[in-house]
C-alpha cells in the first residue's frame, strides 16, 4: 500500500512537472502557421481590391472626343467699349472696339470660345510640345479671347502694336511689359482649376481669358461652335468641365439639360470612350439663360 501510495504520489508529481494534459505540441505551430496566412490574407486582400479597382478604373488605348456648342437664343448687338487712352492707335480713323464676351456665328449660330477640359486623367499619350503657343495683341485688343496651353508649353506673348502693353495674368506671378514690337515667353507652371483673366493694366478694357491643363486635354470652340480633343485615354470613366465667361452657373460653369452625360449644374459631364473612338456629342445647345443673357 505504502508503495502504491508513493507511486501515485511520484506519479502526480511528474504529471505537476511536465503536465498531464493532452500533448498540443504542434497545436500552437499549426496556429502560428494559420494565424500567419490570416494575416497575409488581411493584408494582401486590400491591396488586391485597390489594384482591381484601379486597375478597372485604368483603360487602354485612346479615343477622340468631339461637338459643337450652338447658341439658342438672340445674340443682339455688341456694346461699345470706351476707349479713352492711346487713341491714336487704340481707335486709329475712327475704329471702334467691342465687347467680344458673346460671339456667336451668325448663320449656324455656332458658339466660340466655351472651354472644355478633362478634369483627371490617369494616362498621356504626348509629352508637352516645345512648339510656342502664339498670344498677341494688336489694335490694343488680345487677339485671342480665350486660350489654352499646357503646363510647361512656352506661350509667346507678343505686341504687334506701336506701342507698349502690360500683359497680366491673373493667378500667376506673370505680369510683364510688352514694348512695341517686342515679345516674351512665358511657361505656365501650374494648372488653373478654371479659366483665369488676362488684362493690360494700362488699357483697363482688353481683356482675355486663358487655361492651362498639365494633361493638356483642353479645348476651346472654334467660330463654328466646334471643338476636338485628341488622344483621351479610353477605357474609363472621364469627367469633363464645360466654362464660358459669361456663363450664370458658379465660376463661369456651363450647365446642359443632357441626362444621358450626367450633366451637372457645376457644368461638369461623364463619359466612357472606347478605344481608338471618335465619340461625336452632336449639338450640345446652350440655351440664352445659361449666360446670363
Amino acid at each position: 500500500m505504502v508503495a502504491l501510495r508513493f507511486v501515485s504520489v511520484l506519479g502526480i508529481s511528474c504529471c505537476l512537472l511536465s503536465g498531464c494534459r493532452p500533448a498540443r505540441v504542434s497545436v500552437p505551430g499549426a496556429d502560428a502557421e494559420a494565424a500567419g496566412t490570416l494575416r497575409a490574407t488581411l493584408v494582401s486582400a486590400p491591396a488586391a481590391g485597390a489594384q482591381a479597382e484601379e486597375s478597372a478604373a485604368t483603360g487602354t488605348g485612346w479615343a477622340t472626343l468631339k461637338g459643337r456648342f450652338v447658341y439658342a437664343g438672340a445674340v443682339g448687338e455688341p456694346k461699345a467699349l470706351v476707349v479713352d487712352k492711346d487713341t491714336e492707335v487704340c481707335s486709329k480713323g475712327g475704329m471702334k472696339l467691342f465687347d467680344r464676351s458673346l460671339q456667336v456665328d451668325p448663320s449656324s449660330k455656332g458658339h466660340a470660345n466655351v472651354v472644355v477640359f478633362a478634369r483627371k486623367t490617369t494616362r498621356v499619350k504626348d509629352p508637352v510640345s516645345d512648339t510656342p503657343l502664339v498670344f498677341d495683341q494688336k489694335n490694343c485688343e488680345f487677339l485671342s479671347p480665350v486660350f489654352a496651353a499646357r503646363v510647361g508649353q512656352p506661350v509667346d506673348v507678343r505686341n504687334s502694336d506701336p506701342i507698349g502693353h502690360n500683359t497680366n495674368i491673373a493667378g500667376s506671378s506673370f505680369n510683364q511689359l510688352i514694348p512695341a514690337g517686342a515679345s516674351t515667353v512665358y511657361k505656365p507652371d501650374s494648372e488653373t482649376g478654371m479659366p483665369t483673366m488676362v488684362t493690360c493694366n494700362i488699357h483697363p478694357w482688353m481683356k482675355a481669358y486663358c487655361v492651362f491643363r498639365k494633361d493638356g486635354y483642353v479645348a476651346v470652340s472654334a467660330a463654328d461652335g466646334t471643338f476636338t480633343i485628341p488622344d483621351l485615354p479610353a477605357g474609363e470613366m472621364l469627367e469633363f468641365q464645360v466654362w464660358h465667361e459669361r456663363s450664370s452657373g458658379p465660376s463661369g460653369a456651363v450647365g446642359l439639360s443632357k441626362p444621358e452625360l450626367k450633366w451637372t449644374p457645376k457644368g461638369r459631364f461623364q463619359i466612357r470612350l472606347d478605344p481608338d473612338d471618335v465619340k461625336d456629342l452632336g449639338t450640345l445647345e446652350v440655351p440664352a439663360g445659361a449666360l446670363g443673357s
